[in-house]
């Protein structure tokens, strides 16, 4: 009940109704309107503003054993009070609450990725049993009970394949950007996705032991580790009250005169110290903003300019996420490139798998005509084959081609893999005709940006869910000397626990459901915000609404100005108040002039703070119209279950299931996230 008494009376509408009695109570004094003191109009702040602040102080020293700023003000309050002066108690109490409230905006932290992770947990299966399928719920399932996963349903349980062969979208665990190939005896992962062939596994784990409920307790467990953010003025609070308290009796003692030792406790009160951290931050959340920066933690600014180890993800961070064709080698002489590309895009034209639809989309770039396809037939995990005028092409990986009698010359495909790409080899009636090599694509900048990094003295690493080969050849292509591949979540949570171990400050970059429990346990988060997921982007203190992977050296100079600011404006605070308390000793200041003096430290403060916000750090940063800027956003859902329009919506890699249509589309509005929250549901 207390807590709620707080939470209501410090809410940004209360705060305002006491700012009006204070001001009310102004002008009363400034045209010498008279009273009754139990009519003053300050005692509206007093009991918005000094109720809960006097509640908050009691609860943190009796329940907390905490000595905080707020007990400070609370005895000011309670000293002006006792000697008449209700405007100066007025006036210290909704400091305090305005101090608070900017506080709590810096550092709140929304929970709904947390809510997005547990709702990715699939709430049904299909069971065999004696041949027959039935739907059961996914806590009816047993260890060792027979399941069918249909294209386009998600895997309900961690299992092993027994029969069929399929593609697996797993990124939401490793963050890969391709499908993975599956066959009998593969593992599967609960919450990843069946692309194209059914499968039936057998299960291997259940509920708590999933490694998608790993996945979200890991999240969870990082979250709960998030250290609450102490107000400096708290952090001296428990030097401050007793100090505070000395030179007050002294100069009551000293003086005979009570008012003196009242005016030394409204003067001491640290509410200028108290605003010097939120109104730094604010005006560098308002600086990011406009250049495509959401800033949602006043910590994490705090602490970026302190850092030395930034730690990249891959897929969608340093590079675009998108296959493209990189390569089309011919190994027939008689076989041009473009012929080679128009005689595979023609038999992948009907396939739905991502390689094969960049292997059409470059030939339709290139202007072909692509021959619709005879006699086609997919092979989930495998490969396509049809008849066209070429004559029988195959296109898939060796294990296909070696099935159909077709040996290969695993040369080209070394190559390939020593530079990070996929391939598709390409069989023209019995015998290879070539390979199609395709790579995801690296951001223009992410070179120079590493670049740059490396110019402020700051160590950078790669950790990544694609294989090794892979994560060498793209950290070689952008600078990064230090690479882990092959992790599953968990080792990367691992591997940011040791470096934070080592005495490291690190800053996680991101963008995949599969980076959310290391983003939560880094020292500073950044999430990639157009192409991220929800999970990431939530479970992220920064995130770079543009994706502009650019602006991570920017993020850093912003931070190191912000904690010069507020050194300086703890400078200001302290310097004003240690005058204050002088003159209020020597009888120059009585409460409520000393109450109008303290409260011009706190706004020189906050204008010194203003500063910040149109400060210049990077000439090639450039603003943005964060009304009207496009922002990709990309989530699933079947088709007619959803609250949003899909007019002028691109409609990609759309899955067809028994219960219809499962799609990913992408849509655009401006950086305000309220302007199109409909979308997103």
């Amino acid at each position: 009940m207390i807590d709620e008494i707080i939470d209501f009376l410090f809410g940004l509408k209360m705060t305002i109704v006491s700012a009006i009695f204070l001001v009310i109570a102004i002008i009363f004094m400034i045209f010498g309107i008279d009273t009754p003191i139990y009519l003053n109009p300050a005692w509206g702040a007093v009991i918005i503003s000094g109720i809960p602040m006097l509640l908050l102080a009691m609860t943190r020293l009796i329940r907390e054993k905490w000595i905080s700023s707020a007990l400070l003000i609370a005895i000011a309050m309670v000293a002006s009070l006792l000697i008449g002066e209700i405007f100066a108690a007025g006036e210290v109490a909704w400091i305090m609450a305005l101090g608070a409230l900017l506080e709590d905006w810096t550092v709140e932290r929304a929970k709904k990725g947390l809510r997005n992770l547990i709702n990715l947990t699939p709430q049904t299966g299909r069971r065999i049993v004696n041949g027959q399928e039935e739907v059961i719920s996914v806590d009816e399932i047993k260890i060792g009970d027979t399941l069918r996963i249909l294209p386009g349903e998600s895997v309900p349980v961690d299992g092993e394949i027994i029969s069929g062969t399929s593609s697996l979208d797993q990124s939401i665990m490793t963050g890969e950007s391709l499908p993975i190939d599956k066959e009998v005896g593969d593992e599967v992962f609960c919450g990843t996705m069946n692309m194209y062939g059914a499968i039936d596994i057998k299960a291997t784990s259940l509920g708590e032991n999933s490694s998608l409920q790993k996945l979200i307790d890991l999240v969870k467990a990082a979250d709960e580790k998030q250290a609450p953010t102490q107000r400096i003025a708290d952090k001296w609070a428990t030097w401050l009250v007793p100090i505070a308290l000395l030179i007050a009796i002294a100069a009551w003692l000293l003086t005979g005169d009570i008012e003196r030792g009242v005016t030394v406790l409204v003067v001491f009160c640290p509410c200028a110290l108290i605003l010097a951290t939120p109104t730094a931050i604010m005006a560098a959340i308002g600086q990011a903003t406009k250049y495509g920066v959401l800033i949602k933690s006043g910590e994490a600014l705090e602490t970026l300019g302190a850092l030395n180890t930034l730690v990249f993800d891959k897929t969608g961070t340093l590079t675009y996420g998108n296959l493209q064709v990189s390569d089309v080698i011919p190994a027939d002489d008689g076989l041009s490139e473009n012929d080679l590309l128009k005689m595979v895009a023609s038999c992948e034209t009907l396939s739905e798998h991502p390689l094969a639809k960049a292997i059409v989309n470059k030939a339709k770039e290139l202007e072909m005509d692509i021959e619709e396809p005879q006699d086609f037939k997919m092979y989930p995990g495998k490969g396509v084959s049809c008849n066209n005028s070429y004559g029988t092409v195959y296109a898939g990986n060796s294990k296909f081609l070696e099935e159909n009698n077709i040996s290969v010359d695993e040369s080209y495909l070394d190559k390939l893999r020593s530079e990070g790409k996929a391939s598709i080899i390409v069989a023209l009636n019995d015998k290879v005709a070539g390979f199609i090599g395709l790579s995801d694509v690296i951001r223009e900048d992410s070179a120079s940006m590493i670049q740059s990094l490396h110019d402020l003295d700051t160590e950078t690493i790669l950790l990544t869910g694609d294989n090794t080969e892979t994560a060498n050849y793209f950290a070689s292509q952008v600078g990064i000397g230090k690479v882990y591949g092959n992790l599953l979540p968990e080792e990367k949570l691992s591997w940011i626990e040791k470096l934070k171990s080592e005495g490291k400050k690190v800053c996680m970059i991101g963008d995949g459901v599969n980076d959310a429990p290391a983003l939560k346990t880094a020292d500073v988060s950044v999430a990639m915000g157009s192409v991220g997921s929800d999970v990431a982007i939530e479970a992220a203190d920064i995130a770079l609404l543009g994706d502009d992977i650019g602006k991570i050296p920017y993020l850093k100079k912003l931070s190191n100005s912000t904690l010069f600011t507020i050194k300086a404006n703890i400078i200001i605070s302290m310097a004003i108040n240690a005058a204050a308390i002088v003159c209020s000793v020597l009888g120059l200041l009585n409460p409520v002039t000393g109450a109008i003096v303290h409260n011009a430290g706190s706004c020189l403060v906050v204008l010194n703070a203003a500063l910040l916000y149109d400060r210049k750090f990077d000439d090639s940063i450039k603003k943005i119209d964060s009304e009207n800027v496009e922002h990709s956003h990309y989530h699933f859902h079947n088709d007619g279950e959803h609250t949003h329009s899909h007019d002028g919506i691109e409609i990609i890699d759309e899955i067809e299931t028994d219960s219809g249509v499962k799609h990913m589309h992408v849509h655009k509005h401006a950086l305000n996230r309220q302007s199109c929250e409909a979308y997103h549901n």
